[in-house]
């Protein structure tokens, strides 16, 4: 189950309505969630001890809050179109990811670069890593409405919203 809440909310009050779309998403699985509830493994992700088999993940931005709820590991980022930045481009991004974010018309190259960073982020949380792994290992492009990508095992969902918010979703598919 994926929600999704486009709302103009104070920075301070963001993490706490994420954690309102997780309740409501648990909710309608018949659990009832708080923060308490929830337990963190060894590298930070939380999860439910009481139901391995419920697996979930949030994401929160200026104006904009997601979470994802599903029986298989996943990961979710979502962010509102931000100015490409050379040094994250530098640090994050493969040689072939640095050449579409180059070679994109400057109108869309910030749309391009938040689409990558988001598969990017959705994809380290999904393993449990966060922004804490190789984010260089990590190859996506984009062809024909598809996302393409060597990682085995998962698969990938990329929601626009306005041409203002990049939603990304990673979702394990061999658990």
């Amino acid at each position: 189950m994926l929600m999704i809440s486009i709302l103009d909310i104070e920075k301070n009050q963001q993490h706490a309505h994420a954690h309102s779309l997780l309740r409501e998403c648990l909710r309608k699985r018949g659990i009832d969630y708080n923060e308490k509830t929830a337990a963190k493994n060894a590298l930070g992700k939380p999860y439910l001890p009481q139901y391995p088999e419920v697996h979930y993940n949030l994401s929160h931005a200026d104006g904009i809050a997601a979470c994802i709820v599903s029986c298989r590991e996943c990961g979710i980022d979502c962010e509102r179109v931000r100015s490409f930045r050379t040094n994250v481009i530098k640090r994050a991004f493969s040689d072939k990811e640095k050449a579409i974010v180059e070679s994109a018309a400057d109108a869309e190259k910030d749309m391009i670069f938040t689409r990558l960073w988001t598969l990017k982020e959705a994809y380290g949380k999904a393993i449990g890593r966060g922004i804490a792994y190789d984010m260089k290992e990590t190859d996506f492009s984009f062809q024909d409405g598809r996302i393409l990508s060597a990682i085995k095992g998962y698969d990938f969902k990329q929601y626009i919203y306005k041409n203002e918010f990049a939603i990304s979703v990673c979702i394990n598919c061999i658990e």
